[in-house]
């Protein structure tokens, strides 16, 4: 398997069973492949130096430090006040030019800390100066991702430097597809959760709904859509032509979007550890004190009929 970055820059790649998984340490520890028996189940991987000049999301990408977007270029959390810059060469904007999905995964290298055919851990240092600007709280993140004969495990560790408590507001954005399936025959299982009331530009307004669990083809539906989850082991999945693919909350993560528009050949289900617009309304919004750690994992499950 190439690397889908130009220049090759270096990639770990693991093998179990059926399974087979690329991560790209040096641009984020993106998760720029996964595959089952050389069918590749990830999406927006196909020209990742597009992407990456862009500052979009691919394949299994670390949101850091807020998931989806803010409603603006000021926040104040942890007792700090800061002021974004729309011109920043850190931040993504969207279509309404508000920051979404933090500092893009191509601008953070990580340092690979152990390595095996089956399991990566990598470390990454919020000590830098433009970083600190970004998001003023010295930390450290802590990945690990373990692939098994059907799964592909992957816990982040946030732990706080001494200079005072960390926020909490990261996530995983991973794009899924059935190869050789039509978009509109995908089968999705979503279990009983409140969605977030959303107003135009996607931000939470603080009311929330229930929302039934779902059970059906894609068919005609799309999805942009914030929910909390009842507990912190709820399962997303997607299913078709005998290959079925869970996401499975393990820890940490009370939070999700679901994004799947109904023009585009692939599904988003995003495990958060905070809604959208934490930093700045607050709400769901964990600290993490001096020293101390906190941790958050999830499980892509794939099997075949």
């Amino acid at each position: 398997m190439k690397t889908p970055l130009q220049g090759d820059p270096p990639a770990c790649r693991l093998v179990c069973g059926e399974l087979e998984a690329l991560f790209l340490p040096n641009f984020g520890m993106l998760g720029a492949s996964l595959r089952q028996l050389g069918d590749e189940l990830l999406r927006r991987i196909d020209d990742l130096d597009l992407a990456r000049a862009q500052g979009s999301t691919a394949g299994i990408p670390l949101l850091h430090p807020w998931a989806n977007r803010l409603a603006g270029f000021h926040y104040s959390a942890a007792g700090r006040d800061v002021d974004l810059h729309s011109s920043s060469p850190l931040l993504h904007l969207d279509a309404n030019g508000l920051p979404i999905h933090g500092v893009p995964w191509s601008m953070l290298a990580w340092t690979v800390t152990s390595a095996t055919a089956t399991e990566l851990m990598a470390r990454l240092e919020w000590n830098r100066g433009d970083l600190l600007s970004i998001f003023p709280f010295p930390h450290w993140l802590e990945m690990s991702a373990l692939l098994a004969a059907d799964s592909l495990t992957l816990k982040t560790t946030l732990i706080a430097g001494s200079a005072g408590p960390v926020p909490v507001s990261f996530g995983f954005h991973p794009y899924f597809g059935l190869p050789g399936i039509p978009r509109d025959e995908w089968r999705v299982h979503f279990p009983a959760m409140h969605r977030l009331t959303l107003d135009a530009r996607g931000i939470p307004t603080g009311s929330e709904e229930s929302f039934a669990a779902l059970d059906t083809t894609l068919e005609g539906l799309d999805f942009d859509d914030g929910f909390c989850a009842p507990d912190e082991q709820v399962t997303l999945s997607l299913s078709g032509g005998g290959r079925h693919i869970s996401l499975e909350f393990l820890q940490g993560y009370t939070y999700a979007q679901i994004y799947a528009p109904k023009d585009r050949p692939f599904i988003a289900l995003e495990p958060m550890t905070a809604p959208t617009n934490a930093l700045m309304s607050g709400r769901g919004l964990r600290l993490v004190e001096p020293g101390a750690k906190f941790s958050a994992s999830f499980r892509i499950r794939v099997t075949s009929n």
